[in-house]
């Protein structure tokens, strides 16, 4: 789509060129008295506008030195076109020709992105075209035009580069929705994987229970209790968790302690080969452990990732000041 807007308008600009250019080189009714300075700035014209419109098509602004030599050439044409022609013929039809081509030379420099440049060289053409015309005529002869041109060129730039900006944002909004969508999208599928979890821990023990009418067995109440911390493990922690992890937790809760699971984003940025290590670890933390009461701990910090604190007690605030176990688990393989 850029392309071709682009090919179009540089067409565009260079038929403008070449039209303002023929309409100088029809000499009638009258003769110019110095012929040679008018082709010479016909043919200085030509060649400057279109380096301007064609030159660097690689990049949008015009280069530096290309926007001095428009400058320098929308002033030098003028001087060309009066020194021409008699002071009775400067306002011939093909006499006031550059008025309209300078004019479009400021307009495609706006376009190239160089916009004092533009209005520099509207405002060099304004003098030097009053100058030998007087300033009423030289705005009838075409100056308002080419304030007009070089003025809407200035809007029409503005607004494409805007809606260019805003095409863009709209891009980068569309991306994060995307991203969003596809983050839901795996979180209801998480979601769903651990509903299918814990129907297959708890369904058996609730229906038992539902059939008993809640009289179970010493083994099946101790089934129960481990499918509710199973349950709230995987709730409260289920980044950190692994088979192993869980069979360990299981057989501590089987022998009589108390665990707690905490995920508070520890391995939140941690790849997955190092998520792997970590849960390994902290299942052969928890195989060793004998402590009454386990804590396990995941928590945002710089260098540790999981934090397993073992307590002997299972709950008296006695019990709870003497710790068995303290074991950290580095974000990386080896701290710095």
């Amino acid at each position: 789509m850029n392309r071709t807007v682009r090919s179009v308008a540089t067409s565009l600009a260079v038929g403008f060129a070449l039209y303002c250019a023929a309409s100088g080189i029809v000499w009638t009714p009258v003769q110019p008295v110095a012929p040679l300075f008018m082709v010479l700035a016909i043919a200085l014209y030509l060649v400057v506008v279109n380096l301007s419109i064609l030159g660097s098509p690689e990049v949008v602004k015009l280069p530096l030195w290309m926007a001095i030599l428009a400058v320098v050439v929308s002033a030098i044409i003028p001087f060309a076109v009066t020194a021409s022609m008699d002071e009775g013929s400067r306002t011939a039809p093909f006499a006031t020709w550059y008025i309209g081509a300078v004019g479009l030379l400021g307009v495609v420099v706006v376009v190239r992105r160089r916009f004092v440049t533009g209005w520099l060289i509207l405002v060099i053409l304004a003098a030097l075209s009053s100058l030998a015309l007087g300033f009423l005529t030289a705005l009838k002869l075409g100056l308002v035009g080419s304030i007009m041109w070089v003025f809407v060129a200035n809007l029409l730039v503005w607004f494409w580069d805007r809606a260019v900006r805003d095409t863009e944002r709209l891009a980068e909004i569309q991306q994060a929705v995307s991203a969003w969508h596809a983050t839901q999208l795996v979180r209801q599928r998480e979601r769903r994987v651990r509903t299918q979890f814990a129907l297959a821990v708890a369904g058996p023990v609730l229906s038992r229970t539902v059939a008993t009418r809640g009289s179970l067995t010493e083994e099946e109440r101790l089934d129960a209790r481990l499918a509710e911390g199973r349950l709230r493990d995987e709730l409260r922690g289920a980044d950190l968790l692994n088979d192993a992890v869980r069979d360990a937790i299981e057989a501590a809760r089987r022998r009589g302690a108390v665990v707690t699971v905490f995920d508070e984003g520890g391995l939140d940025g941690v790849d997955e080969a190092r998520r792997v290590e970590i849960r390994d670890e902290l299942a052969g933390v928890l195989a060793e452990a004998h402590a009454g009461r386990l804590i396990i701990r995941s928590a945002k910090d710089d260098r540790t990732a999981v934090t397993v604190v073992g307590r002997v007690g299972s709950g008296s605030s006695r019990d709870d000041d003497s710790v068995d176990v303290w074991h950290e688990i580095p974000r990386s393989a080896t701290r710095d």
